[in-house]
């Protein structure tokens, strides 16, 4: 047992951390997070849902007639800081000395692909005419003029790009003026996330960007009301820290800094899983805040998310009719068959292979255990080579199968048969889940019932010269949300936009 002080303990109190949980991280560190077990790819035939046009345009419909009687929420992860979509600008600064070499030079001696993208199309950014305005007269050559717009699109007394949250930087250019995706998540809400003129949406902020929300807030809001005559509710929160992590050293004991404070990191996007269980609704929209689409795309994502919303309001209606029947005790065997059937055939759920030798009131406890549980629809998209997780079934140290979304980082690619699995996937998860989140009497389900903690990752870093541990928490929508009911659904490609790197916004898709 590790021992700590009194210092510690204060510490961990003032991050309403217990012992408990600290001790418990610890003992994740010396185990190990094993890596996942793919037991095949979640398929067209095998795991993912594909409509027809026709089957599209009903499951919309079924959204559309239920929506007015419903308490709808957009809820998008945004606390990411632009600086690393800024990485190779940040470098080409730091290198790159117009009185020394030319830019071809330059690029032809580092082979910088991205540098050479970004100076040859510059022109079609968003910000283009701001920076140029900024910087007019002031450079002797071309190449300086390259130099110069990457400084004063990045450094402190510029624009300071590197330093926003991503949501505010502008993403897209209309003949009225340039556009954040906090603006473009507002006019998606005003299509599929509004009830009676209402749209609420929560975003999850970093602290330091709390005011630059706001302000952006009161600046766009009322322009978009105004054009979608939609009332927005917004609200905001920041990760708890609570959530953090300890760091360890190698011998797997707290990592203390040179003050003597425990070391604690950020537990990543997975600490959102506390957010999320703080909002209620019965339907909640989850989707990343760089993923956004230019005007004449909007009602494309839009019907996307309806009918994706269409299959789980379908799903959950059978669901609450089941769960209620197991609440009574007038269930019979048949009803009993009919249930298991209908958590294999559409909630994707998988049975232990001595289902078949319990007693009935146990296949009942089951079934229950089973239904009773937060519903996700989530869409996949056809794999294009991009990076991130994929939709897997996948086997657990006890034998069960379960249908997951799972990240490369979880798979162990030195096991050839695992590695195989991995190829054979056909689809990628982009980030947009429709959830259910209260049971069939109405209720919210505390959503940290459901988390695999087994699911996190252990990485190396340094601090200070020393080599330590970090622990990052199961993903939102990999393991935090493992328990879940899982239903994956095709869904078209252009709702797949995200900016990973400024040069994401040259993309065909982000020119309005």
């Amino acid at each position: 047992m590790i021992d700590l002080s009194q210092k510690d303990l204060e510490q961990l109190e003032k991050k309403g951390i217990s012992k408990e949980k600290v001790f418990s991280q610890i003992e994740t560190f010396k185990e190990g997070i094993p890596f996942v077990k793919l037991a095949k790819a979640a398929v067209a035939s095998d795991g993912i849902l594909r409509f027809s046009v026709a089957e599209q345009t009903d499951l919309v419909q079924y959204f559309e007639d239920s929506r007015g009687r419903l308490e709808l929420l957009k809820f998008v992860p945004a606390s990411g800081a632009a600086s690393r979509m800024f990485k190779a600008m940040f470098n080409f600064l730091d290198v790159y000395d117009s009185s020394k070499e030319t830019l071809s030079e330059y690029i032809d001696r580092t082979g910088d692909k991205a540098v050479k993208q970004f100076t040859e199309e510059m022109s079609s950014l968003p910000f283009y005419e701001l920076i140029m305005d900024r910087i007019t007269g002031k450079a002797a050559s071309k190449d300086e003029e390259a130099y110069l717009f990457v400084k004063e699109m990045l450094v402190e007394d510029g624009l300071n790009y590197g330093f926003y949250p991503k949501g505010l930087l502008p993403f897209h250019k209309y003949s009225s003026g340039g556009s954040t995706p906090f603006e473009e998540h507002l006019k998606e809400a005003a299509l599929y996330a509004k009830t009676d003129g209402k749209a609420n949406l929560h975003f999850t902020i970093s602290e330091q960007h709390d005011e630059m929300f706001k302000k952006e807030h009161s600046k766009v809001s009322p322009k978009v009301s105004d054009a979608t005559d939609t009332e927005f509710r917004i609200s905001y929160s920041n990760q708890k820290p609570s959530t953090d992590t300890i760091a360890v050293d190698m011998e797997n004991k707290p990592f203390k800094n040179s003050d003597g404070s425990i070391l604690f990191r950020p537990g990543g996007h997975g600490a959102l899983i506390e957010n999320l269980n703080d909002q209620d609704a019965d339907v909640v929209f989850i989707k990343n805040i760089d993923n956004v689409v230019v005007d004449e795309n909007l009602k494309t994502v839009a019907n996307s998310k309806k009918m994706l919303a269409g299959v789980l309001l379908k799903a959950q209606s059978k669901a609450f009719e089941y769960a209620k029947a197991l609440d009574a005790n007038t269930i019979s065997s048949k009803q009993i068959g009919e249930i298991k059937a209908f958590l294999e055939k559409e909630l994707n759920v998988r049975f232990a292979e001595n289902y078949g030798q319990i007693g009935f009131e146990e296949q009942r406890s089951t079934l229950r255990d089973k239904i009773n549980r937060p519903i996700r629809v989530c869409g996949m998209v056809k794999n294009e080579g991009e990076p991130g997780g994929g939709p897997f079934w996948i086997k657990d140290t006890e034998g069960n199968v379960s249908l997951q979304i799972i990240e490369s980082a979880q798979i162990d690619m030195g096991n050839e048969q695992q590695a195989a699995t991995l190829k054979n996937s056909t689809h990628f998860n982009p980030v947009d889940l429709i959830c259910g989140v209260r049971n069939h009497k109405g209720e919210k389900y505390n959503l940290l019932d459901f988390v695999d903690p087994k699911q996190g990752f252990i990485t190396g870093k340094t601090q200070e010269g020393k080599e330590l541990k970090a622990l990052e928490l199961p993903g939102l929508w990999n393991g935090a949300m493992a328990f879940w009911n899982t239903i994956f659904v095709e869904v078209p490609l252009v709702t797949f936009n995200p900016v990973k790197t400024v040069n994401d916004l040259l993309k065909a898709t982000h020119q309005a």
